[in-house]
């Protein structure tokens, strides 16, 4: 996170601007991302403007809510199509969703409809509307041969326990936030806009540290008291925006109207915390790999060491277990795959047996999920340490398009093809 000084507008063009420069430093699961700011001295964080006033633009070459800092509030919905929704009606709603997510993200009402003054004087608030279309959407508009192969359904891991009233969907929605009342009034605007024509399908919202909640910038805590997300791909990378952007056609393989976005795979991961806490530190610790406290990986150095795998104890044990979740999950480990985490904590009250209901909204985007998502979470699911203390509970995978040109929509490129 940043200083506790309130952060200034920040454009994806200035944001991948200084990631050329080398001065991004770094995106992370949770509010690490705030890290891209950096610090600031105490005169230009006075002249800074008031933290609702910071806004994002809607379009652009890539939607928002993708690279930019994670924000500290999370509604996601998925929506189905009504029945006798076909293309043309899909193609009205995606014209008004965008249309009224440009307007949102300037502080401004919507086209067409009345000032309800929920979110009355909070500004835009840094509100990103990100949107993605399911693999059911394609059949139901009379598109299915412009779907992705890489929109095949996920393949079935072990253990997960899916609940599919709360999974997949035609269209998902992410809607992100610092004010929880902006992103609360942007997803119901939405909904309200799409009546008739989709109805949601599940709707979680998530919460992250709020801007200037710490003085040191810092990666994210999970709900398990964890520093996650200090291994995310960085902008300053060589590779990151292949790794996480769809390229042109045909060198990508994939249709043309994907160039310049990205697949988002969405999961519900309940953590077990009343068996977490039981645990010792130094057995939280050898589960993830690194030293709770400072985030430092058990081979030595800091949070931002990189984690030496081959590293020995002095009895000749491995310094990071052969289990731990960073060791599983790591690109070494995993033939290069790395995806672009944004992860919001949820906690919604009590299961019926008193144990909490809570735990992480898992985001992640990627160029490709048959070599980013799916091959580390095929891993993760044979030989990690965390997973005795997590339940994957739903999940979803979604082509997010690429951004929308000003005067344009989320989908054109697709819903005006051939």
């Amino acid at each position: 996170m940043s200083t506790d000084a309130p952060r200034p507008p920040l454009s994806r063009r200035r944001l991948l601007g200084a990631a050329g420069a080398g001065g991004a430093a770094g995106l992370a699961l949770g509010a690490g991302g705030y890290a891209l700011v950096g610090q600031r001295s105490a005169p230009a964080a006075a002249a800074a403007p008031a933290l609702g006033a910071a806004s994002v633009p809607f379009h652009g070459p890539h939607q928002a809510g993708i690279v930019e800092p994670m924000q500290s509030a999370l509604h996601a919905t998925a929506f189905d199509l009504t029945p006798g929704t076909g293309r043309p009606g899909l193609t009205a709603l995606m014209k008004r969703w965008s249309a009224a997510a440009a307007a949102m993200a300037e502080g401004r009402t919507p086209p067409g409809l009345s000032d309800d003054q929920v979110a009355l004087d909070a500004g835009p608030s840094s509100l990103t509307v990100t949107f993605g279309f399911g693999a059911p959407v394609f059949a139901k508009a009379g598109l299915t041969a412009q779907q992705p192969d890489r929109l095949a359904p996920l393949p079935a891991f072990p253990e997960d326990r899916l609940d599919r009233a709360r999974s997949d969907g035609d269209l998902w929605v992410q809607v992100c936030a610092d004010d929880p009342l902006v992103a609360f009034h942007a997803m119901r605007t939405l909904q309200r806009l799409a009546a008739g024509q989709a109805a949601p399908r599940w709707q979680m919202t998530g919460f992250s540290r709020a801007p200037g909640a710490t003085a040191r910038p810092m990666t994210g805590r999970n709900l398990m008291g964890q520093i996650d997300g200090t291994n995310n791909p960085k902008p300053s990378d060589a590779d990151f925006a292949s790794r996480v952007f769809v390229p042109a056609a045909p060198a990508s393989g994939q249709p043309a109207w994907m160039a310049g976005g990205s697949y988002a795979v969405f999961r519900r991961i309940r953590m077990l915390l009343d068996t977490w806490d039981l645990q010792s530190r130094e057995v939280q610790e050898r589960t993830i790999g690194r030293r709770k406290g400072d985030g430092a990986p058990l081979s030595g150095g800091t949070e931002t060491t990189p984690v030496d795998l081959a590293k020995q104890n002095p009895d000749g044990s491995l310094a990071v277990p052969g289990d731990a979740h960073v060791r599983v999950a790591a690109p070494a480990s995993n033939q290069g795959a790395a995806m672009l985490r944004r992860g919001y904590s949820y906690h919604d009250g009590l299961r019926p047996d008193g144990s909490p209901d809570a735990g992480l909204l898992f985001v992640c985007f990627q160029a490709d999920p048959l070599t980013g998502f799916v091959p580390v979470q095929r891993k993760l699911a044979r030989g990690d340490a965390l997973s005795r203390f997590v339940v994957h509970e739903s999940s979803g995978l979604y082509a997010v398009p690429g951004g929308a040109p000003a005067g344009g929509y989320v989908g054109q490129a697709l819903l005006e093809s051939a």
